[in-house]
């Protein structure tokens, strides 16, 4: 069970670490660019050190291909989370509906 479970929580993790790094600097309008690609690249280590090894492990019972879809559900359910409590940005309905064709689209990767 574990080795089915750690790929996704590492994932997962990962997925916080990617999205600060790609949209927190959104907040930071006034600060150099320079600096927010900077400071983006230093979390973005971080988030490497999970996805590496989250993608080493879950191949070990995922495909390529199942990983990339689960990467994929975990991105949106993370930005989704993000964009709503520190952007404050609304998910609209058409959102929701992208994310689920998304979401449907990666579990059929999983259909053998």
């Amino acid at each position: 069970m574990w080795t089915y479970l750690a790929p996704i929580l590492l994932l997962l993790a990962s997925n916080v670490f990617m999205t600060i790094a790609w949209y927190g600097h959104l907040k930071f309008k006034t600060t150099p660019l320079l600096t927010v690609i900077l400071v983006s690249w230093g979390i973005a280590f971080f988030e490497y050190c999970l996805q590496v090894p989250a993608n080493r492990l879950g191949h070990q019972v995922y495909s390529a291909a199942q990983l990339k879809g689960l990467q994929e559900i975990l991105t949106l359910s993370v930005f989704a989370a993000f964009s709503i409590s520190y952007l404050g940005e609304a998910i609209k309905w058409n959102h929701i509906a992208a994310f689920v064709l998304i979401i449907a689209a990666a579990f059929l990767l999983f259909l053998e």
